[in-house]
């Protein structure tokens, strides 16, 4: 009975102005606008696009992470020496994958140096002027840029010692760093997908975050395995570690919110990250790393997933489209979601039109119309009396006459006709069809069942007659659902009485 469903649930973001904001916040491309605004004629580039050392120097200061150093030593407030030396270090990191960034996304054009001798120049690029007098849309553009930046980047190996990769001709060996770009690039894929499905999904963790192993575990170990073995485990730590520095990449272009994995438990067991073996508190757990998508990262996952031809709906999708297309685009979203969708179909449309407009889209004897039409009642609930002229139109339809007379009973209208009996049974062998293709709750359905059961005696006797295309499987869903025995097996030979009459 149930029609196609979309692939993933839908995800409610919020709008894009409030989107493209949270992407001009996200250090990374906030350093790399300011570095934008900076560059000029004086600024100075190597042969690959990137700034000469001196240069470096002046974007650390530009971006403010110059790092003070008092005393004769230059250590200043740090333990040692070496310890100011890392954090220098990493001021220049920053400043230059600011730079990078800035370059890949179009903020800053340059003209790459010939040689370290003949350097290049640099200067705004043309996407640097839409950071401020462009569209929400045109900077979540420059923002996704930056994510596809980011993700390259992040699959690309940590290199302790770039010689030993580096072959007499000068060239890099990538065959020595055991490393498949592909493969890696679809591994991460696959995590952000996972971290995006358990963020959607109801039941899921929502807005909270999600451990890392648990997220490492879902890529590793097999859905059928129940005991993981020393060599999954192990397995399950090396994809920590390497999801580790990448959640670290990604947090610094506002994807993710990302705790890291405890250094202290790496130094525990020498360097190397074991993954738990077994159910740890919360306390514990989050030891392990917890990281969660922000909204600007559910949008940037999203719109990956598009791009690879993913159905990945998100609320508000269908809010221009015809009835029949809310309808039947909500049939596989959960109730929350395919409300949020309703209401905004609803938005600005003026009710008698729209009612009419749903009613007619709510009509059909085909597999997924039962459902088509508890969405219908359901959208009519979220109007009110100016759908009533609407609503009285079908009050002869053999298909809408049942829903017909439930809204106008419910809002109190007058003059509304009893219905037939073939009208209350029809409408009792639609709901149950469409509450069995929602995919509700059991035991709401067996309570919807046993009370329609209930309330009319010799309801088997007049149910099978019922010309519903779904009369048939309706009775043989409630003789598998229904509690009390008796009623069940009268249900299942109603169910046999219906199929021989209509010879399926």
């Amino acid at each position: 009975m149930s029609a196609e469903q979309p692939t993933l649930p839908p995800v409610r973001l919020p709008a894009d102005a409030e989107l493209a904001r949270d992407a001009l916040a996200a250090p990374l491309l906030a350093r790399a606008v300011r570095l934008a605004r900076w560059a000029g004629p004086e600024t100075r580039v190597g042969a690959g696009g990137e700034l000469v050392d001196e240069q470096l120097q002046d974007a650390v200061e530009v971006l403010g992470l110059t790092v003070e150093a008092d005393g004769d030593e230059g250590a200043g407030s740090f333990a040692d020496t070496e310890a100011y030396e890392e954090a220098v270090e990493e001021a220049e990191i920053l400043a230059a994958d600011a730079w990078r960034l800035a370059v890949d996304t179009g903020l800053v054009s340059v003209e790459d140096g010939a040689d370290d001798e003949t350097p290049g120049g640099a200067g705004p690029g043309e996407n640097l002027a839409l950071v401020t007098g462009g569209s929400p849309q045109d900077v979540l553009t420059i923002w996704l840029d930056g994510f596809d930046a980011v993700f390259a980047d992040a699959v690309v190996p940590v290199l302790d010692d770039l010689d030993t990769i580096v072959g007499e001709d000068g060239e890099i060996d990538l065959e020595s760093l055991d490393w498949d770009p592909e493969m890696e690039g679809e591994f991460l894929e696959g995590v952000l997908g996972n971290l995006y499905l358990l963020t959607v999904s109801e039941g899921g963790p929502g807005d909270g975050p999600v451990p890392l192993p648990a997220l490492a575990a879902s890529m590793v170990v097999p859905d059928d395995m129940g005991e993981p073995t020393d060599d999954v485990l192990e397995q399950v730590s090396d994809a920590m570690m390497r999801l580790d520095e990448q959640f670290r990449l990604l947090e610094a272009i506002g994807l993710v919110e990302y705790q890291p994995v405890d250094e202290a438990l790496m130094a525990e067991a020498d360097d190397e990250l074991a993954a738990p073996a077994a159910p740890l508190d919360d306390e514990d757990v989050s030891r392990y790393g917890m990281v969660r998508l922000t909204p600007l990262g559910l949008y940037g996952v999203r719109a990956r997933m598009l791009d690879a031809g993913v159905d990945a709906p998100a609320v508000g999708d269908l809010a221009d489209k015809g009835a029949d297309v809310l309808l039947g685009g909500i049939a596989g979203y959960p109730e929350d979601a395919a409300r949020a969708e309703t209401a905004a179909w609803l938005s600005g449309r003026e009710v008698e039109t729209a009612a009419r407009e749903l009613l007619h889209a709510a009509r059909g004897t085909d597999a997924g119309s039962p459902l088509r039409r508890l969405h219908c009642q359901q959208a009519l609930a979220l109007v009110g009396t100016e759908a009533e002229p609407a609503v009285r139109e079908v009050l002869d339809d053999a298909e809408l006459g049942g829903l017909a007379r439930v809204w106008l009973a419910e809002r109190g209208a007058a003059d509304v006709p009893a219905p037939s009996e073939s009208m209350i049974f029809w409408l009792a062998i639609d709901t149950i069809a469409a509450q069995l293709d929602a995919d509700g709750d059991l035991e709401e359905v067996q309570e919807l069942i046993e009370g329609l059961t209930g309330r009319h005696s010799g309801f088997f006797e007049a149910a099978w007659r019922v010309e519903h295309p779904a009369t048939a499987e309706v009775l043989e869903a409630m003789g598998r659902l229904h509690r009390d025995k008796t009623a069940a097996k009268e249900a299942r030979k109603s169910a046999f009485k219906a199929r021989s009459r209509s010879g399926s």
